[in-house]
């Protein structure tokens, strides 16, 4: 079996960020506002990537917060920030996760999370969430310098674990990360949550399933 390392994406592809719903039901009335947040957080920091500046998640929850509450007419404190950034750090994962990571490396493959997120809060994240040992790495998009999709945090990876990108599948829950990841010249896994599809466009993954332990049996299956 080809030995391509398989590099996690971590909020909502390994932990359910569903756990945040109640601070926005307590919030806005509604706790579907808090796939807007996300939408409006991950917009904050493409937008710094096309315009050459480093948006981290840290500064981009909060702003995307006010974004949301000034489009509701809602007023939104410095204790509800600190909720909000608090319980991202406490996470459970989501059910399919440990099995199916357990079953890569069973079968000798190696592991590695990246994340937008920051280090330390990556690192509290999977620990918190009961799959930090699971992992050979932790790597933050950070470290590269510029986060995801960039190509450089694709191909960080690659170089922590001394093989090319084409030795690299990025497994995630997420098509602009997809997308990100072929583009640095890695392979990848779409997991199509509900909600999710594959961009049209560009390159397809080589792997799409409906969740991580489908895809580790279409990864063992792809590489063998």
């Amino acid at each position: 079996m080809t030995r391509v390392v398989q590099a996690f994406d971590v909020n909502e592809t390994l932990i359910d960020l569903a756990a945040l719903d109640p601070i926005f039901e307590r919030l806005f009335g509604d706790a579907a506002v808090r796939r807007e947040w996300f939408q409006d957080m991950l917009r904050l920091v493409f937008v710094g990537l096309a315009t050459g500046e480093l948006v981290s998640f840290p500064e981009a929850q909060p702003a995307a917060l006010a974004m949301v509450a000034a489009r509701r007419g809602v007023e939104v404190g410095p204790d509800d920030v600190e909720a909000v950034r608090d319980q991202m750090r406490r996470l459970p994962a989501h059910p399919d996760a440990r099995p199916a990571i357990e079953r890569l490396r069973a079968a000798g493959l190696p592991t590695a999370a990246l994340t937008n997120s920051p280090l330390a809060v990556s690192e509290a994240q999977l620990a918190n969430a009961g799959l930090r040992e699971l992992f050979d790495q932790v790597i933050s998009a950070e470290e590269a310098g510029r986060l995801k999709p960039a190509p450089d945090p694709y191909r960080l990876v690659a170089s922590r674990f001394g093989v090319e990108p084409g030795d690299v599948r990025l497994i995630a829950a997420h098509e602009w990360d997809v997308i990100g990841a072929l583009a640095a010249g890695c392979r990848a896994a779409l997991i199509a949550r509900p909600g999710v599809v594959a961009g049209p466009l560009g390159r397809q993954p080589d792997v799409v399933a409906a969740d991580l332990e489908a895809a580790a049996e279409a990864i063992l299956a792809a590489d063998a």
